[in-house]
């Protein structure tokens, strides 16, 4: 049991943060296998070959939690020898069977395409969503659009960017969306993982190694930041997906969570660490610390 709302955020914060091995064997070792198995069925060789897997997504922005239930990585595919535009410029879905072909007959895995992605399942549990894509160039890619047709997605200058903001802001961001996506998890998950985290850049100038304060003034300040371009520039507003409804929901959870960590915060200055813990308990979910 945690004594102090500080140790209670620690220990929390170690909870939900992947170990070394899990970033090794798990994350790692997984985008290897994936690299290793599309290499074997696309080599330089072929039609459609294989130039790199990359992590993309949470996993490479260091804003992965436990439990680990995905990892995203992108299959770079050249098209050196004409393949996208002889034979898959107006059916991605037939691209994507393709790359869900290469695993037919790999008992470890449990196969299916997503429509933009091909996921692989592992016996061990989890699975990683595979995002085959063609270069366009400067960083550009083509994306299997979900409908047949194609995308344009730059998800590593969105990554860098990221990555910009999170060392403007002294390496205190990522942590702090990991608190945020277990908030997400735990109030009915209405925001996409790449929503928010882009929301949570956004928000901040500045954020002190106080996760409590950090979190309050999130909660405070992140529902004018709803409107968030990719920054990638590729996808256009980030929140298309959300209805005005959404929004407003969404705004009034801010408000909730803003004011119950306000009364946290107050009641761990007051000494009083039970209440401040049952309160961030209702913030981020029955696994933070009692």
């Amino acid at each position: 049991m945690a004594g102090t709302t500080a140790q209670a955020f620690t220990d929390f914060m170690e909870a939900i943060t992947i170990t070394e091995y899990q970033k090794t064997s798990i994350v790692g070792g997984r985008k290897a296998g994936i690299a290793r198995d599309l290499g074997e069925a696309f080599p330089a060789s072929s039609d459609l070959p294989l130039v790199e897997v990359r992590l993309m997504g949470s996993a490479a922005k260091g804003t992965i939690i436990r439990p680990i239930d995905d990892v995203d990585v992108v299959a770079i595919f050249s098209n050196v020898k004409d393949a996208w535009r002889d034979k898959y410029q107006y059916d991605s879905q037939a691209f994507l069977y393709r790359i869900k072909r290469a695993y037919d007959g790999y008992s470890v895995a449990q196969v299916g395409a997503r429509g933009q992605a091909v996921r692989v399942f592992y016996d061990g549990g989890g699975h990683v969503d595979v995002a085959p894509v063609f270069i366009k160039g400067d960083g550009v890619y083509h994306l299997p659009s979900g409908t047949g047709g194609w995308i344009l997605t730059a998800p590593f200058i969105a990554n860098d960017w990221f990555a910009g903001r999170n060392r403007d802001l002294d390496y205190h961001l990522a942590p702090l969306v990991r608190m945020l996506k277990k908030w997400n998890l735990a109030h009915s998950k209405r925001l996409q993982s790449f929503h928010l985290e882009t929301i949570a850049a956004h928000t901040f100038s500045s954020v002190s190694g106080n996760r409590r304060v950090g979190l309050q003034k999130f909660f405070e300040w992140g529902g004018t930041h709803l409107s968030v371009k990719d920054p990638g520039e590729q996808s256009g507003q980030l929140n298309d997906y959300l209805s005005w409804q959404d929004e407003q929901e969404i705004k009034t959870s801010f408000v909730a969570a803003s004011n119950r960590a306000l009364r946290a915060i107050e009641a761990e200055a007051s000494g009083d660490h039970d209440e401040a813990k049952r309160l961030w308990r209702i913030i981020l979910g029955s696994s933070f610390p009692s």
